[in-house]
């Protein structure tokens, strides 16, 4: 785990424009491959996920659907969807930033990787103040307009 990629993850998040902040890259043999941010505003799709959108990236640029060997970094705790194709994407390590009691589907709500029996080295709590506080300051501007 470098807090670098982490630190680069947060400062995504930070320009999501009028989406949720929420940043993921995936990592390589120490290189990024692919980074995306919360798109479901921009595109009007319920799917545009980080996560997703970085899983996406990262098979197109390496020709294959198999993320074997690679990280994820993102700074919220991944969704029952994003946690499924993570774990379908074989990714091997996720580090996430900010607990999501709501959601999240890495431990915190519920445990994708038992559901599906597929198990990866899950590390949360990175720069956890840093990503929980980049939410909390989205949804206290949002609810003043």
């Amino acid at each position: 785990m470098k807090p670098e990629f982490m630190q680069t993850a947060l400062n995504l998040a930070k320009n999501s424009g009028d989406d949720i902040p929420v940043g993921a890259l995936i990592v390589k043999n120490g290189e990024i491959i692919a980074s995306a941010v919360n798109e479901r505003e921009k595109r009007q799709n319920a799917v545009c996920h980080a996560e997703i959108l970085a899983i996406q990236k990262a098979c197109k640029r390496l020709n294959n659907w198999r993320l074997t060997d690679c990280e994820m970094y993102v700074t919220l705790e991944p969704c029952p969807m994003c946690a499924s194709a993570i774990l379908q994407s074989r990714i091997e390590k996720l580090y996430f930033g900010a607990y999501d009691i709501v959601n999240g589907a890495l431990g915190s709500k519920c445990d994708m990787r038992i559901i599906m029996g597929i198990n990866i080295d899950v590390l949360g709590g990175i720069m956890e103040q840093e990503c929980t506080d980049l939410l909390k300051n989205y949804f206290k501007e949002l609810r003043k307009c």
